[in-house]
């Protein structure tokens, strides 16, 4: 990919309703306007890489969305599949039977949408195509098979906050969405956790919920990690409720970004695509975990560019100017309550360095921070 010199276009709509369009009718002009129609997608295998939500959560986009655009790619004569990649930590997507299961339970199933689901990376999370890169941090990237082999990417992204990567968005969807799970572990290997054993109470959900068994109590009741077995994935950061278990927190969010940004060059390098942010239930956290909290924006609307790095970095402008919402983990965590302009996934994750991942992805060549906003309501 050529480095990007001029601002790219990024194209959004609110949530408001004129003129009798529903949120699915601005969706497909939006991406009519953002010029998705300049990909020739006839006959092409089109991979729409979208997260179906872990079952328990809400904050996933809506199929609803994604039945109109693969309708809008069959009417173009597109061979379209909706796909993910299997997880790397416990739970109901960590295989491809279990993972079609949920995709099928929260609405990504043949009666709501007009076309296959296929798991990315196979039965076992093992089915990859490994693509050369000898690049900075990543050699290589391990990425599913079928977005390996599709002949389009198309991205459908919920904005929300991360709790390793600032926020999640086209990149974050891309880089370690499309992984297989041993692309997920390079990924995540810079980043382990420590255990605060004072703050510790024995309540057993870090050992719960480690894929890797590498989490024990001690003699004292105290939860301890066998280095030897962890990966990093931060699952018990995120299922401890008491901040026992904590990143380390150096530089390691932002290797991990740096790498993200890596592998969603494996993933887009030499083939169309096209990319759509839905800037709606703002979450605090990924959708990987089974439950949301509240969020921390008010609904934003929806944003599309062919321009990934763009299109994250304006979602980000957006929420970081929107003014926060009462009750959620910004209230919890911070006092005051005059957040307008201030950045809110550093509010929520004040050790994560999201810029990291964009400035890298500029750097390689992926796309420009710079951007040209085009809002097609005015």
């Amino acid at each position: 990919m050529a480095q990007v010199a001029q601002p790219s276009k990024v194209y959004f709509t609110d949530m408001r309703i004129r003129n009798n369009r529903s949120l699915l009718d601005k969706l497909e002009i939006l991406i009519r306007k953002a010029g998705i129609e300049q990909i020739d997608f006839k006959d092409k295998f089109t991979a729409i890489k979208i997260h179906f939500g872990e079952p328990g959560n809400m904050a996933y986009i809506r199929p609803n969305y994604a039945a109109r655009v693969a309708k809008f790619l069959l009417g173009k004569g597109a061979k379209p599949f909706l796909t993910d990649a299997c997880t790397l930590y416990t739970g109901r997507r960590s295989n491809g039977l279990d993972h079609l299961a949920s995709a099928y339970e929260n609405g990504f199933n043949p009666i709501a949408i007009p076309c296959p689901v296929i798991i990315a990376d196979g039965l076992r999370a093992i089915d990859y195509v490994e693509v050369p890169l000898n690049m900075q941090y990543c050699q290589s990237a391990k990425i599913g098979a079928a977005i390996a082999e599709a002949d389009i990417v198309i991205s459908m992204n919920h904005f929300k906050g991360h709790e390793q990567a600032g926020f999640g968005g086209a990149l974050k969807n891309l880089g370690m969405g499309a992984a297989a799970r041993a692309g997920k572990l390079e990924l995540h290997s810079s980043s382990k956790p420590v255990i605060d054993a004072e703050k510790c109470t024995s309540c057993g959900q870090c050992i719960k919920n480690c894929a890797s068994d590498a989490i024990f109590l001690n003699e004292k009741k105290k939860a301890v990690i066998n280095y030897e077995l962890c990966v990093g994935c931060g699952q018990c950061v995120a299922s401890c409720n008491f901040d026992s278990a904590q990143p380390v927190w150096d530089n390691s969010t932002e290797i991990m970004n740096y790498r993200v940004a890596e592998y969603t060059y494996a993933v887009l390098n030499g083939k169309p695509n096209f990319h759509i942010n839905f800037i709606i239930d703002v979450s605090p956290d990924c959708d990987c975990w089974n439950c949301n909290d509240a969020a921390i924006v008010p609904n934003i609307g929806i944003a599309a560019s062919f321009d990934p790095v763009a299109l994250d970095q304006l979602c980000a402008d957006l929420v970081t100017k929107a003014p926060a919402l009462g009750n959620n983990k910004i209230t919890d965590r911070h006092q005051h309550h005059d957040f307008e302009g201030k950045e809110k996934f550093r509010l929520v994750h004040p050790n994560t360095k999201w810029e990291a991942g964009l400035d890298h992805a500029e750097e390689i060549g992926l796309g420009t921070r710079q951007y040209e906003l085009i809002n097609i309501d005015k």
